[in-house]
């Protein structure tokens, strides 16, 4: 065992929660610019230009070796893609995983996206 709980305080929780909430405001910043013809690439490179200029960092970057600021997944694929020059397509969908450090504290998000018309 030898693992124990941190009980966070009440600044911390505040802390974790602008981590949280900007996590949020980077994949909304990212639902801009999802459409047919955008690449996975261009979407990582808006996502970590935007925590950066927020006062933080890519949560994911650099963590275990992963080399990117999202993780996607588009269509058929298991979680936590890597992002590259893969372009989305119309009727696609696309998981995208987010995560941000801030203050000494992480925040982090997944949300699956529809590219374009998705038929049921």
């Amino acid at each position: 065992m030898g693992r124990s709980v941190n009980i966070l305080g009440e600044e911390e929780i505040a802390l974790v929660r602008e981590s949280s909430l900007l996590v949020g405001r980077t994949l909304a910043e990212v639902a801009r610019h999802i459409a047919p013809g955008a690449s996975t690439a261009d979407l990582d490179r808006i996502a970590e230009e935007f925590i950066r200029d927020h006062g933080a960092v890519p949560g994911f970057k650099g963590l275990y070796g992963c080399p990117s600021t999202l993780l996607i997944s588009v269509d058929h694929e298991v979680v936590h893609g890597l992002p590259g020059e893969r372009v989305l397509e119309d009727g696609s969908v696309a998981s995208i995983d987010c995560g941000v450090l801030m203050n000494g504290f992480y925040g982090d998000s997944a949300y699956t996206f529809r590219i374009g018309e998705v038929k049921p």
